[in-house]
């Protein structure tokens, strides 16, 4: 059944399938719309191309030339990871023609509640963490997850009824192709220097960012982390009612930690010990989404339950064995510098170190003191290997090893760790030099140590 909308009788070229792609063009032709589908990949191993092949979509694979769109088109919906220097997509800009991401879509066919989370670190963690406190809210039937945490929004809007509530993670590549896209609740984690390759300057960088609360208006909720004088400005952007969280400073209302302690509008939650994953940022990230709770009337005794039961998300400082006295930590996401920085200072326990990935061009001296701090080993590969040693070096270490890949890294960190160490991978550098994406190089970390383990 087609369900009437504003992509009904347009035309659209979808860019890129993977997960995203391939639902979004389903959804919109479920939405009415004329759908070409257009792939660089070849159509050999493609699952997702040749099975739209099979459901009637118009699809062209091994491909992306600017010829492939022209001024018939109404819109381009592309991937977000695909970049606006794209022959194809410069083309479709040239001619005037809107380019916009899934989120953009999904939007205007949900019905649920949506709230929306960005930041460059911890989005995935506070994305579970709200979802999980939702579901004790008196407010919804049920809540979801969505988005950039893995699981495609074209999907979940599908599911999701009226009396439902989606929690998306948005990353600045999905919001910056964002045009109406309005939650009702935006949370807007930090803002540190990331994907400037992508965005050209970090300015650009934050004005996608800050697309997340453009539409809201003061019926709506924009939470902002206040540690920052940057982002207690940013908050001013917006015209929905701004709720700030912070572990640095105690707040007349919003949720604050001091001295141990978690606070909402000055009213004692729990303890910050009850909280079960490790790390000054997981209490922020906890904080987040407190307000988020709260404002859609979550008890203590919920959260409390949540957070003291939460043991973390895959590939974020997940903890994944502990075997001769030595406990093994996956953080593959920690695709920048600042995500390394909240690893490190997590634990208290010395730390065998794995670092190295995709060299974006940076340098790695912010990473120095945190080095010095308690890394007493480091084990590095990858396109940044060089860059990394320079780093420790500075930072005083005396033990560094280079690898060729992660697969001699996790036994090599093994052998050089002491009883009592964390030995945790946390690369510091996004994965693409070796890895299609972070996820891949988490599970092989995993699977190495289970191999470590049998042996």
């Amino acid at each position: 059944m087609v369900e009437k909308s504003n992509y009904s009788d347009k035309k659209i070229l979808v860019l890129g399938l993977a997960k995203s792609g391939f639902a979004v063009a389903r959804l919109l032709k479920k939405m009415g719309a004329e759908v070409t589908v257009v792939d660089s990949n070849p159509l050999e191993g493609n699952a997702e191309a040749k099975e739209l092949l099979s459901e009637g979509f118009d699809v062209i694979t091994g491909s992306n030339q600017a010829k492939l769109i022209d001024d018939s088109y109404d819109y381009l919906v592309k991937n977000p990871g695909i970049t606006y220097s794209n022959e194809l997509v410069a083309r479709a800009l040239e001619l005037k023609i809107p380019v916009i991401t899934e989120p953009e879509v999904a939007y205007e066919y949900s019905k649920a509640t949506m709230v929306a989370v960005t930041g460059t670190n911890g989005k995935t963690t506070v994305t579970t963490l709200i979802q999980l406190m939702l579901d004790h809210s008196p407010q919804f039937n049920k809540s979801y997850y969505a988005g950039n945490i893995g699981i495609s929004i074209s999907d979940v809007v599908q599911k999701a009824t009226k009396q439902d509530v989606i929690v998306t993670e948005l990353s600045s590549f999905q919001l910056e192709g964002t045009i109406n896209l309005h939650p009702h609740v935006a949370v807007l984690n930090n803002i540190y220097s990331a994907h400037l390759d992508f965005h050209g300057s970090r300015e650009n960088y934050i004005n996608a960012k800050m697309h997340i609360t453009k539409n809201q208006t003061p019926d709506d909720y924009f939470i902002v982390n206040w540690n920052e004088n940057e982002w207690r400005q940013l908050s001013k952007q917006s015209s929905a009612q701004v709720i700030p969280f912070s572990d640095k400073q105690e707040l007349g209302f919003g949720a604050y930690a001091s001295e141990g302690n978690i606070y909402y509008n000055r009213h004692l939650i729990m303890n910050e010990d009850e909280i079960k994953v490790p790390g000054e940022h997981n209490v922020q990230n906890a904080l987040a989404a407190i307000n988020v709770a709260k404002i859609f009337g979550v008890s203590d005794g919920d959260i409390i339950e949540v957070l003291s039961k939460f043991a973390g998300v895959k590939h974020r400082i997940q903890f994944v064995d502990e075997f001769n006295k030595r406990k093994f930590y996956n953080d593959s996401k920690a695709t920048n510098i600042e995500a390394t920085i909240v690893a490190l200072s997590a634990f208290k326990q010395p730390i065998t170190l794995i670092a190295g990935g995709l060299d974006r061009g940076n340098g790695f001296d912010e990473l120095v003191p945190y080095l010095k701090g308690n890394v007493t080993n480091i084990v590095v590969y990858g396109e940044t290997a060089e860059k990394m040693i320079d780093a420790a070096k500075k930072a005083d270490i005396s033990n560094i090893i280079e690898v060729k890949d992660l697969q001699d890294a996790v036994p090599e960190a093994y052998k050089q760790s002491a009883e009592g160490e964390v030995v945790l991978l946390s690369p510091a550098a996004a994965s693409w030099d070796q890895f299609d994406n972070f996820e891949q190089r988490g599970d092989q970390f995993i699977d190495e140590v289970k191999k470590l383990k049998g042996e």
